[in-house]
């Protein structure tokens, strides 16, 4: 997502309006899945390829936009709810509308566990809402020996609001996993995991009013950045995370019988 591949930037107006229309459009979009309110499409790639564009729609029915948005905010409910999240922190703030932060999560067995540093940015827009994220390196917080540095290429949600109290949710996703997945996780990811995920993000938008009332209902900082208590974080700290850079794994020879069939999500 970064211009040019070089320079880290904030998203501006066009970079939103990009995403939405990705979100939007089907044009170059082939469906994957199609079950219960829930469409998975991917784009472009070989299915031999492992950096795939996948996106993926769910209506959510009594969910306000607004209270999905604050969902995918969260990060003291996102441990509730995200049970694919080993850690997640915000690492400082670059402006109002955007920040650092750190993303781990399981991976399914055998494969090794990920995780990532992205520049994250919102948008509302009226009863509409926009969250994207790229991957970006920041001095202090390198890669670990305990997990594989993947790569956000481009990463982002758009809630739209769909008649009273309901909303429709996007999620799409472009990511290099930094290694040479076997094809079945692959498909898994379209058929299994992706739709799986946003069903739980759904069930956690139906829950959310009653916790937020009991866990510091008023504290809300991408809505009130005055609330915002985070360090600063100059762009001149950060730099574009190249996927060359990263160790990359070849998990190729993984058999698919010795998946674990514990709760895992995108």
């Amino acid at each position: 997502m970064s211009r040019g591949g070089e320079m880290v930037y904030i998203p501006d107006d066009s970079d939103f309006s990009s995403f939405r229309d990705q979100c939007e459009s089907l044009e170059g979009w082939h469906c994957r899945y199609n079950k219960a309110g829930v469409t998975v499409w991917s784009q472009g790639q070989e299915e031999s390829c492992t950096v795939q564009k996948i996106k993926t729609r769910i209506s959510c029915k009594d969910v306000p936009a607004e209270t999905l948005y604050d969902v995918l905010h969260d990060t003291s409910y996102r441990k509730k709810w995200d049970s694919n999240m080993i850690e997640t922190y915000d690492i400082g703030r670059l402006t109002v509308n955007a920040d650092v932060g750190y993303y781990s999560w399981k991976c399914p067995s055998p494969l090794k566990n990920r995780d990532f540093v992205t520049l994250r940015s919102w948008l509302p827009l009226g009863n509409d809402y926009m969250i994207i994220n790229y991957s970006v390196k920041h001095p202090k917080y390198p890669p670990r020996k305990d997990f594989v540095r993947a790569v956000s290429l481009q990463t982002g949600y758009l809630i739209k609001a769909n008649g009273d109290g309901a909303c429709i949710l996007y999620y799409l996703t472009q990511v290099d996993p930094r290694g040479s997945l076997p094809k079945w996780v692959v498909n898994r990811v379209s058929q299994f995991v992706a739709p799986k995920a946003m069903k739980k993000i759904y069930k956690a938008g139906l829950k959310y009013p009653e916790w937020k009332r009991r866990h510091d209902p008023e504290y809300k900082p991408w809505v009130f950045p005055e609330q915002n208590t985070l360090p600063s974080v100059s762009l001149a700290e950060l730099s574009v995370q190249h996927a060359d850079s990263l160790e990359n794994i070849d998990e190729t020879g993984l058999p698919e019988e010795h998946l674990s069939t514990s709760d895992h999500e995108a």
